[in-house]
């Protein structure tokens, strides 16, 4: 297993969960509201959730937030911009946007876990201008060019 990132976790409001796996294999840790009264996420809508802390990730790292799988196939309630990238100059209170592309109307209650979130290495690219970019078997196509499904 690669060594462990130190992320440093500020407790913006002493209601929020500490972000935490659920399991010793677990990519993502689990991410929950802070809420002071529950919020219902209507189908079709978005509804940003607080977290009520912010952190502040190495410099070299990001951290992603993904939906969670049971939110996202069990009820359709998921992360619209997934991943969404937490940058680590980013000083703010961790918000997730949630969307609601179920049915029925999701109420999200203080404490309930929303989505995770990843931690992972960035790399930044040195952008080279040319005339001409190498050929390939692929080509041009895209967007179902290789097959439908």
């Amino acid at each position: 297993m690669p060594s462990p990132v130190t992320v440093r976790f500020k407790r913006l409001n002493p209601r929020a969960t500490m972000p935490a796996y659920q399991s010793e294999q677990a990519a993502g840790m689990d991410l929950a509201a802070c809420l002071d009264a529950p919020v219902t996420v209507a189908p079709g809508h978005i509804v940003k959730v607080p977290l009520g802390f912010s952190i502040a990730l190495p410099v070299g790292f990001e951290a992603q937030i993904r939906p969670r799988s049971g939110l996202a196939t069990k009820l359709g309630v998921t992360v619209p911009n997934s991943p969404g990238t937490v940058d680590s100059d980013y000083r703010g209170e961790m918000v997730v946007a949630l969307i609601n592309l179920g049915r029925e109307p999701y109420t999200v209650e203080h404490g309930t876990r929303v989505a995770q979130m990843i931690v992972a290495p960035v790399s930044h690219a040195t952008l080279l201008e040319v005339e001409e970019l190498d050929a390939t078997a692929r080509g041009t196509g895209g967007f179902g060019s290789t097959g439908v499904l």
